[in-house]
């Protein structure tokens, strides 16, 4: 065989490889599209909001995924309620508020009943008492004690477990802070309850999945009246949320009631050091 028909034969050979790698080559995928199936995402009646509940919208940050410097990544577009201590029980709340999942008697340690109707209300709060308690709360589906301790997958799924660990019968995630943004606000509360529905979808609340489908919608956060007239929420509405040091959170009306309040019992530390006076040498005392 002469050499140029050589050359020929192997170029004619080569030519039909690539052309049968690129013909069975996947299509490129667009940046940030996310698939969702007809099924899953069509809404059961015209009343849901149009969010889906399964996955984040394609436009949103993925929720697993924090900006530089951010220890925790926001939440989007999560269907929120609002709930209040000392609801009765609803077909969409079987659970009554007189107690929480981490105070039995949690109406008499806030000082009453939260009425959420607006008549009933003076600024941020109930018109016939101060709260004894934060107004500014919330509520996130995860439980992180046991009958008999914390559960077992608390002290790997909790970020903040070892820091915040005070014995088998003290919850390390009552109290904690979180901000909830809607159109150009951020208000700041604190976690006091699990739910709604449900306690141990730690997946969704200290990872990247969405919340689960329940009576309201799938919904993934409840706050409570204080924060629903702060935003300026409906009933049921959609928001971001994060968690947040204690650091992080300004002053503001979630700054100034409550014995559960950080603000508040750091306040009265100081008041009481002041109080007392320093010690010879200038040490203050804290008690």
């Amino acid at each position: 065989m002469k050499p140029g028909t050589l050359t020929h034969t192997i170029a004619v050979v080569l030519s039909s490889v690539a052309g049968l790698f690129t013909q069975n080559a996947p299509a490129a995928v667009p940046g940030g599209f996310v698939k969702l199936s007809k099924k899953s995402s069509k809404p059961r009646d015209d009343t849901l909001l149009k969010v889906d509940p399964y996955a984040s919208s394609a436009k949103a940050d993925p929720p697993s995924l924090a900006k530089p410097g951010e220890r925790f990544p926001w939440k989007k577009e999560i269907v929120t309620t609002v709930f209040w201590i000392g609801e009765k029980p609803t077909a969409n709340n079987p659970t009554p508020n007189r107690s929480s999942s981490w105070d039995a008697n949690w109406t008499k340690s806030y000082g009453g009943f939260d009425d959420p109707d607006l008549a009933h209300r003076h600024g941020l709060i109930p018109a016939n008492f101060t709260p004894r308690q934060n107004p500014f709360y919330c509520a996130l589906p995860y439980n992180d004690k046991s009958t008999n301790g914390h559960r077992p997958e608390a002290p790997r799924v909790v970020p903040w477990f070892k820091d915040a660990y005070q014995g088998p019968a003290v919850s390390t995630c009552k109290g904690r802070w979180i901000a909830i943004h809607k159109g150009n606000k951020t208000v700041y509360a604190q976690w006091e309850d699990a739910g709604p529905f449900r306690t141990d979808h730690w997946q969704y609340v200290f990872g990247n999945e969405r919340p689960k489908p329940n009576l309201n919608k799938g919904a993934g956060l409840d706050v409570s009246p204080a924060v629903r007239d702060y935003l300026g929420l409906q009933e049921t509405d959609v928001t971001d949320w994060k968690f947040v040091e204690f650091s992080e959170v300004p002053h503001g009306p979630w700054s100034k009631l409550g014995d559960n309040n950080t603000f508040v019992i750091i306040q009265r530390k100081n008041g009481k050091a002041l109080v007392e006076g320093p010690k010879p040498g200038g040490v203050t005392v804290l008690p």
